[in-house]
Parts: structure tokens; sequence; C-alpha cells
């Protein structure tokens, strides 16, 4: 016996607001995950550069890491203290290699 068409799936909610909420919530979702996942390249950036010795590289990706942090965190993305540990960390981790 052949099974039925699948009815096509509403979106959760049946009322028009609670259709749009969810539009809009997947909207930011997308926008957080941008912002967190360009941040986080940026701190790998800064790690890499210091893995590999090279303390320009590694301060020029620091300069930008902290500019991706701090937008994530004026966001609401990061939190506020996450933002300040992340920077605080990257930066001794360059400065170790001006010794």
């Amino acid at each position: 016996m052949a099974s039925p068409a699948k009815k096509p799936k509403l979106p959760s909610g049946r009322h028009a607001s609670q259709i749009k909420r969810q539009r809009q919530n997947e909207k930011r979702a997308e926008r957080n995950r941008l912002i967190r996942s360009d941040a986080r390249t940026f701190i790998k950036a800064v790690r890499a550069a210091v893995a590999n010795q090279n303390l320009e590289s590694a301060q020029n990706a620091l300069k930008i890491a902290v500019k991706k942090i701090d937008k994530a965190v004026s966001k609401g993305i990061f939190h506020a203290n996450k933002g300040a540990r992340n920077i605080s960390r990257l930066t001794k981790l360059v400065s170790s290699l001006v010794k």
C-alpha cells in the first residue's frame, strides 16, 4: 500500500506573530554565528602566528582580533568578561614574543 504524500511542514507556531518571530530568530542566529566565527578565526590566527614565532604578523592579527572580540562583546555574543579574558590572554601571548 502506498503511503500518502507528506504534508508541507508548517513553521513552528501558527500565529503570524510567532512565524515572524521565528524568521527574526533565524536571521539573528545566523548573524551571531558569523560574528562568533569571525572572532574565533582571528583568535586562531594570533595563536598560529605566535606558534610560528612571527612577531609582526602576530601583532597585526592581534589588532584585528581585538576589534572582532570587542564587536562580539558589544553585540552580546560574547560576555564582557570572556572578551576581556581573551584579549588579555592573546596580548600576553604576543608580548611573550618580544622578549
